[in-house]
């Protein structure tokens, strides 16, 4: 009887354990072992629980640039009005404009160096960032390298930007 009984109760457990997502799940409180809260957007966690709907923009409409999405607060990138597709993260390629010390004269020439390059092409986000010990002015999110050698000849091209080089980053990209 208490076997028969344990059994039924286990066959519930498994079905309510079938209805909560993985997000709650991983968010559930348990006693002495801590807590996870997470603060995502809602498409990252349709994503993660197996509900997103597929976007119907176009292939090159989706890979568009959110530069708002850049995790320094210095960044001066320009936000996408793409609303649809989540946004994620990759291994890709940026232009680095500007590469200083630690210096705050290194901050303000970052900051001019991606304010400079935004009147030439207002169209690619520009991020400025401090990675120890240096100030950088890094542009564009490009999956390939070819994308980014694209950019970088018109840049040269222009006469502006001359040090500018190609750098393996991760990126932004519309899925």
């Amino acid at each position: 009887m208490k076997f028969a009984f344990a059994v039924i109760a286990w066959l519930g457990m498994m079905s309510m354990n079938a209805q909560v997502t993985y997000t709650e799940r991983l968010q559930r409180v348990v006693e002495s072992e801590g807590r996870i809260v997470l603060h995502q957007d809602n498409s990252i966690t349709e994503l993660v629980n197996g509900s997103v709907k597929k976007s119907s923009a176009s292939p090159s409409r989706r890979r568009q640039i959110d530069s708002t999405t850049s995790q320094n607060p210095d960044s001066t990138g320009i936000a996408d009005t793409l609303s649809t597709g989540a946004r994620v993260r990759v291994n890709g390629f940026r232009i680095q404009v500007y590469f200083g010390d630690n210096s705050g004269k290194a901050h303000d020439e970052a900051r001019s160096a991606g304010f400079r390059f935004r009147n030439y092409f207002s169209y690619l986000p520009v991020y400025v960032s401090f990675v120890s010990p240096h100030w950088k002015c890094q542009v564009g999110d490009f999956r390939t390298r070819e994308e980014a050698s694209e950019v970088l000849r018109q840049i040269r091209s222009m006469g502006i930007f001359q040090e500018a080089i190609i750098v393996r980053s991760k990126v932004n990209v519309i899925m």
